[in-house]
């Protein structure tokens, strides 16, 4: 028999859908009169025979019943994956064909003969368990045919067990999900609400959060899943805290708004995202600063391809420009930005440029042609250690390419330029914070030197981006992919976080805030030790630190000095002068300024000096005018190390 059932659902699943469909509403059809007949039998305690004058009854009830049960889309769900939703519509539609059918006896009650009142309920239970129990027996069937089938062609490979963090929908979806498939087998539910303990879901049983050192030593687990989309990201920060001393690699699914619009699959299963430990919750956009500078604009992204480049791009074609211009020296990650963008399906026209913001009449020629009101500008050079190894080129790319920038907007008379810069020119201690405090200089000088002009100048700064290219995040997780050693520069440094997505989406609001030469800085939240992020994200791995209190520990953390030009800590004021906005997370500072005249000499010095790779001289002109610039290394070791560079090449 098992072989028969196999081989019968081998055959149904290779039929056309169509084929499929037919088969179903042919069964129905049987069930829907059977139902009937049977309602009558079990009413009336005999084997019922209907006279001639009622065969009609029984003949019309699945002509009412069919397209009541086509109506609530019985005949359009796909039956291996058949779940409480399907149920639920076959209850609504036999209680609407139950009243269809009932109405129509009444009516023709000199025809219908003997119909007793209680045939109606009758009839509805029987049709419940014959039209739905055939489903989720033949859901059962495929299910196992599917399972048996698997097991042929990989001989019973054993699944890795896993454990459920979450109880809900999302966390029995999962499960019923990977029960499916041929990954995963789930073998328990964690949940914090008390009234599941105990409970079975999906064959599985929901235990407390107290019972999971045990489920892991009784499965031999080494992997839990946290199901719990839509909690906040603070609880699951405390959620996270818990699990961290648990031997187990933590993976997670994504959140609601990512899993609203399709099902769950287990290829949504990812990484625990590092925003998820430090519990930031970001908060609500303004619509009207969101679209102020973009709905029905034409708008220019400079270095389109970087990592904030590439988010701004994203969101900013979600408030419907009327054009968006990518800007980007880099082939590659051009072509890759608006590979990215066609598939977001928006109906906005994207153009695509090559060039350098060095190129001040390309950038010029490009904002005439194409119209540009609103430029953010977010190509630089921004690692720090790489900077400090080419001064001549971050220095000309970071300054000039701004100023370059600026001026170009000022001729096509672009209504808005915003700069992206960084927590890192707050008091340098290296040359790339040096630039981007440069960079700023010369929008705030052009705004005080030009307030008739048509461009508004205004500089957004904050800190780190969680998974920006050289961010420390990705770097850990390769380390300890590759077995470790885990590297931190230093066991006291700290930095502030915050997510890509985040940060793109206050940098256009804070930009819509601007009215002339202002400096931004985001609310960054609380600063984050390095040394801890690292073990975080080791144990959340499922491993072990490897130390001198534990040498059979798995992954080692080597501290390897801070590197040129690198602080322990970053700041975001210069000053203490620091005012608030219509905006929570964004605050206006207060800054000093250098009037134009005087900077524009200071740029002639600087572009001489990158001209002539007068590194000295660049030194001495930022250690002069960038207000607490402290760079770390020597001025004669720094100076031979230029040299030296210069030398093989590397300027």
């Amino acid at each position: 028999m098992r072989r028969l059932a196999l081989r019968l659902s081998d055959w149904f699943l290779a039929r056309p859908r169509m084929v499929k469909r037919l088969i179903t509403l042919s069964v129905d059809y049987t069930a829907v009169m059977l139902a009937l007949w049977l309602a009558y039998c079990l009413r009336l305690s005999t084997i019922y025979t209907p006279p001639p004058q009622q065969w009609w009854l029984f003949l019309l009830s699945p002509l009412l019943a069919i397209p009541v049960f086509a109506r609530f889309g019985l005949y359009r769900t796909v039956i291996r994956y058949i779940g409480l939703d399907a149920i639920w519509a076959i209850l609504k539609a036999i209680t609407l064909y139950t009243l269809i059918l009932a109405v129509v006896i009444l009516l023709a009650r000199e025809y219908a003969g003997l119909v007793p009142r209680t045939i109606y309920a009758i009839n509805a239970i029987l049709l419940v368990l014959m039209i739905g129990g055939s489903r989720i027996m033949a859901r059962w069937a495929f299910t196992r045919q599917q399972i048996s089938s698997e097991q042929r062609r990989k001989q019973a490979e054993f699944l890795p067990p896993v454990i459920i963090y979450g109880a809900g929908a999302a966390g029995a979806q999962l499960a019923a999900i990977l029960k499916m498939g041929n990954q995963l087998r789930p073998v328990a539910f964690i949940d914090d609400d008390q009234t599941l303990h105990h409970q079975q879901i999906n064959g599985l049983t929901v235990y407390a959060p107290s019972a999971l050192s045990s489920l892991i030593k009784r499965f031999e687990t080494a992997e839990l899943l946290l199901a719990m989309p839509s909690v906040s990201r603070r609880q699951r920060q405390q959620i996270l805290q818990t699990l961290e001393s648990y031997p187990v690699r933590i993976r997670t699914l994504p959140g609601m708004s990512e899993i609203a619009q399709g099902k769950i699959s287990v290829s949504d299963i990812r990484e625990v995202e590092i925003g998820d430990l430090l519990g930031r919750e970001p908060v609500a956009p303004d619509t009207v600063l969101l679209t102020r500078n973009i709905t029905d604009k034409t708008v220019m992204v400079t270095g389109a391809g970087g990592s904030i480049g590439s988010e701004l791009c994203r969101q900013i074609i979600q408030q419907q420009p009327r054009q968006l211009v990518l800007y980007e020296i880099s082939e590659y990650a051009l072509y890759e930005i608006e590979k990215s963008l066609h598939h977001l399906g928006r109906d906005v026209p994207i153009v695509s440029l090559l060039g350098s913001v060095l190129d001040k009449n390309r950038l010029q020629k490009a904002c005439q042609h194409f119209g540009v009101q609103t430029i953010y500008h977010a190509a630089a050079y921004k690692h720090v250690p790489m900077v400090e190894k080419n001064i001549t080129e971050g220095v000309r790319n970071n300054v000039l390419g701004t100023l370059n920038t600026a001026l170009a907007a000022m001729a096509a008379e672009v209504e808005t330029m915003v700069l992206i810069s960084t927590d890192k020119a707050v008091r340098p201690t290296n040359t790339m914070g040096a630039s981007k405090r440069f960079a700023e200089l010369i929008l705030q000088a052009l705004a005080t030197n030009e307030p008739q002009s048509a461009t508004r100048f205004t500089m957004v700064r904050f800190g780190n981006v969680l998974g920006s290219s050289g961010s420390v995040i990705p770097l850990f997780r390769q380390q300890i992919a590759n077995g470790g050693p885990v590297t931190v520069t230093h066991p006291d440094i700290i930095r502030y976080f915050m997510t890509i997505p985040e940060a793109a989406e206050l940098v256009i609001q804070a930009g819509a805030m601007g009215e002339g030469g202002d400096v931004f800085v985001l609310d960054m939240g609380e600063p984050v030790k390095i040394i801890d992020l690292a073990r975080r994200l080791v144990h959340l791995s499922g491993l072990s630190i490897r130390d001198e209190t534990r040498p059979d520990g798995d992954i080692e953390i080597q501290f390897t000095g801070l590197r040129p030009g690198e602080k322990l800590y970053e700041e975001l004021l210069i000053g203490s002068h620091v005012a608030v906005t219509r905006h929570p997370k964004i605050m206006r500072a207060e800054e000093q300024v250098i009037i134009w005249p005087v900077l524009q000499d200071i740029l002639d010095q600087l572009s001489a000096a990158i001209e002539q790779d007068d590194y000295g001289q660049i030194r001495a002109l930022l250690l002069t005018h960038i207000d607490g610039f402290t760079p770390q290394s020597d001025p004669e070791d720094w100076l031979q190390s230029q040299q030296a560079m210069s030398a093989s090449g590397q300027v």
